[in-house]
């Protein structure tokens, strides 16, 4: 019997500890400034396919909503949906540990050569990489939030409150958050 490209592509299963580990350590050591979900993304649900788009969005959902930096939250929960608990270890350990020896000897580095202003620039021109694959990320969730009038103006209005009139971020998401989530809860199921 023929497999189909899709079988093919597949993954036979979940990936062992070691693989999770290897693949975040690869985003950590790959990855610079902000942008870390875009890559993320594409790494584990367009290359590799281990998690769907909506597992990832979801996760990603939670990440943010928890206190702490947002994808060490996001490698817990890939970690955890593909091994349980020893995946989050792995998931985490990989994301942090590698990058930060690396931050520790950059940062080593920056002292000797901070003062040279192309220097500067390299950073400046990381960091617009790093917005483009924030605002990607972004971009994507949104269209997957948007299926109706009432999550647009959800993102609207935070976008809004955040954004143009710099009101707390813990205020206006013990405001919205809850009218979101009663919302999805509420609204009927297209199935």
């Amino acid at each position: 019997m023929a497999e189909t490209a899709a079988e093919a592509a597949a993954p036979a299963g979940p990936p062992g500890l070691g693989q999770i580990f290897l693949a975040f350590t690869k985003i950590g050591l790959t990855s610079f400034g902000g942008g870390l979900s875009g890559w993320m993304l594409r790494e584990f649900v367009q290359n590799r396919r281990w998690v769907s788009e909506a597992d990832f969005l979801n996760g990603l959902a939670l990440a943010q909503a928890f206190p702490g930096v947002n994808v060490v939250n996001l490698s817990i929960w890939i970690g955890f949906r593909l091994r349980g608990g020893p995946g989050a270890l792995a998931g985490v350990l990989g994301m942090i540990v590698p990058a930060m020896l690396v931050a520790i000897a950059a940062a080593a580095a920056f002292a000797e050569v901070a003062q040279y202003r192309s220097v500067h620039l390299a950073l400046a021109g990381a960091a617009a990489a790093a917005v483009g694959l924030s605002l990607q990320m972004g971009v994507r969730a949104a269209r997957r939030a948007a299926r109706s009038v009432v999550p647009i103006a959800i993102i609207v209005v935070t976008f809004l409150a955040i954004g143009v009139l710099r009101l707390p971020l813990l205020s206006v998401m013990a405001v919205l958050a809850p009218l979101s989530i009663g919302y999805a809860a509420w609204r009927p199921r297209k199935d």
